[in-house]
């Protein structure tokens, strides 16, 4: 019995899993060219299965011998390359064992000597010499090695390439998280300047590996369906794609939740419900995975990416700008296309949730004393208890945030967060330029003739800076053209003056009702 897999590489008579073929459709191409070339791609998206089965059916074809292996377990030499290198063709000779590669394919039984900055250089050279078929390997995790480690390793190819073409390795792939324009920084350069200078100057391409289509995701979860029988609904297949835009490990950790945890039974579809509810214990649990990429927040590089992202406010031109964006692209924390966003829903979730994790702390309220009879939310009493929050709590947690520009925002998501978390859900639009972030509470609930209903508040929330007009008028306008998209009659807009000259938080901090433009009466809280 195949299942979703969400750790380590999938192997095929065990998980269901896209074919590597369809993942990298260029890459075979490049190898029948006798090219050195990058793949890349954020951490969990199925890098190291691509090529371990590519690396299997290049042999297996009788035409190469082919081989994938790491070289993380040469990450401890750090600057000594000489250690890194015995270590990169110790784990050369290891994968070749457990890939069963016949005598004939295998590298040598012992390693040429040869001085440190030499040695890889040297065996490959000597193996293909031994070897009756050309050569394709695969260096997986090459970004593990660090400093003069990474720059021997990437010279050493080089020269083998440029230097002794025939007498070296028909086929290289680098392969790791970033591309090769990063391997500067990487090895010890100025990562604000990384120019195009690189010991690894004959790549012919760098290959990104996409995240899955929504076509891929229906054929992946068409496979659970094949095995058990059990169905995905149109619409969960459709909440699948949308929550995860098509992430991998994502993907599979949806219907693993679904499947596994959450435990519905094989005679029963799944549907949109409970992908959404799986959507919420994932962000909830936070895996691994989720941890891994939350823990980036503090990094400068990111900061400088996120922060504005949330904030809806542009991203500035820097000396680092490219480099910053295209690291926090490589990391998969925002989409390879424009406009720049947040990758997919789920990652936005996390990303304000661990922001706000220190506000949601100081919430004392109880949630369930904002519920009606019916379970529907008390927004009146909401908004109210929140404008007390900020005025004893709201400027001390923004002041203390490591992203300040968008401190207001998180302090209003996490409040929110914490009411309505565990009963009802909360939707955020955000993004650079748009200057505001939108939030739209859905509360399940009972009517007054006993069927289920969904109560839908929307709120806009907008940030008066200094050098900048009031946003007033603008908010309402936008709040209009977001109410007319969610086929509402009314909502919340809140303006957070952060400007040093504006009054005291608690003299400013008030309600009134406003109209906008369409005629809506709205409510305004000025916070």
């Amino acid at each position: 019995m195949r299942y979703f897999n969400t750790a380590g590489p999938c192997v095929p008579t065990r998980h269901y899993m896209v074919p590597a073929q369809e993942r990298l459709p260029r890459a075979r191409g490049y190898i029948e060219q006798g090219q050195y070339f990058v793949v890349h791609a954020p951490r969990q998206t199925g890098k190291t299965t691509a090529l371990a089965a590519m690396a299997r059916e290049l042999t297996a074809s009788g035409r190469y011998a082919a081989l994938h292996f790491s070289c993380e377990n040469a990450e401890p030499a750090g600057e000594d390359y000489g250690q890194a290198e015995l270590l990169v063709l110790e784990a050369i000779r290891q994968s070749a064992e457990s890939a069963g590669l016949p005598d004939e394919l295998a590298p040598p039984a012992s390693w040429p000597d040869a001085v440190p900055g030499a040695r890889l250089q040297r065996g490959l050279t000597q193996w293909v010499r031994s070897c009756p078929r050309p050569l394709a390997l695969f260096f997986d995790e090459i970004d593990a090695l660090r400093g003069e480690s990474l720059r021997s390793v990437l010279r050493q190819l080089r020269n083998g390439f440029t230097v002794s073409r025939g007498g070296f390795p028909h086929a290289v792939v680098l392969c790791g998280l970033r591309d090769v324009r990063d391997y500067k920084a990487a090895s010890g350069g100025d990562p604000g300047r990384l120019g195009t200078s690189s010991p690894f100057n004959i790549k012919v391409a760098s290959l990104r590996l996409g995240d899955f289509t929504e076509a891929e995701v229906a054929e992946l979860y068409g496979q659970h369906t094949t095995q058990t029988g059990q169905d995905f609904t149109v619409d969960a297949l459709e909440g699948a794609f949308s929550f995860t835009q098509g992430q991998p490990w994502l993907v599979n950790a949806l219907a693993r939740e679904v499947v596994e945890e959450m435990g519905v039974p094989s005679d029963t579809p799944i549907t949109a419900e409970h992908m959404e509810e799986a959507k919420e214990r994932l962000i909830l649990a936070r895996a691994t995975h989720l941890d891994s990429l939350a823990a980036r927040l503090g990094e400068d590089r990111v900061r400088r990416v996120i922060q504005p992202v949330i904030a809806g406010e542009l991203l500035l031109p820097t000396d680092t700008y490219d480099d910053d964006l295209a690291y926090v692209r490589d990391l998969g924390l925002v989409a390879p296309d424009a406009p720049v966003r947040v990758a997919n829903p789920i990652y936005q979730e996390v990303i304000v949730r661990v922001l706000g994790n220190n506000t949601e702390g100081q919430v004392v309220a109880v949630p369930s004393s904002f519920r009606l009879p019916d379970g529907r939310i008390d927004m009146d009493k909401l908004l109210c208890s929140f404008a007390e929050f900020w005025r004893e709590n709201g400027e001390i947690l923004a002041t203390a945030s490591t992203y300040p520009e968008a401190a207001a925002q998180l302090v209003m998501m996490a409040y929110l967060h914490r009411i309505v978390n565990g009963a009802g859900f909360i939707d955020r639009e955000y993004g650079v330029g748009r200057r505001r972030v939108d939030l739209l509470i859905r509360q399940p609930y009972t009517a007054a003739d006993g069927s289920r209903a969904v109560q839908r508040e929307a709120l806009e929330l907008k940030v008066w800076r200094q050098g900048r007009p009031d946003p007033l008028a603008e908010g309402l306008a936008q709040l209009d053209d977001y109410l007319d998209r969610m086929e509402l009659s009314t909502g919340t807009l809140v303006v957070f003056d952060t400007r040093p000259q504006a009054a005291p938080v608690h003299e400013r901090t008030a309600f009134s009702q406003q109209t906008t433009p369409s005629g809506r009466t709205v409510t305004l809280l000025r916070a």
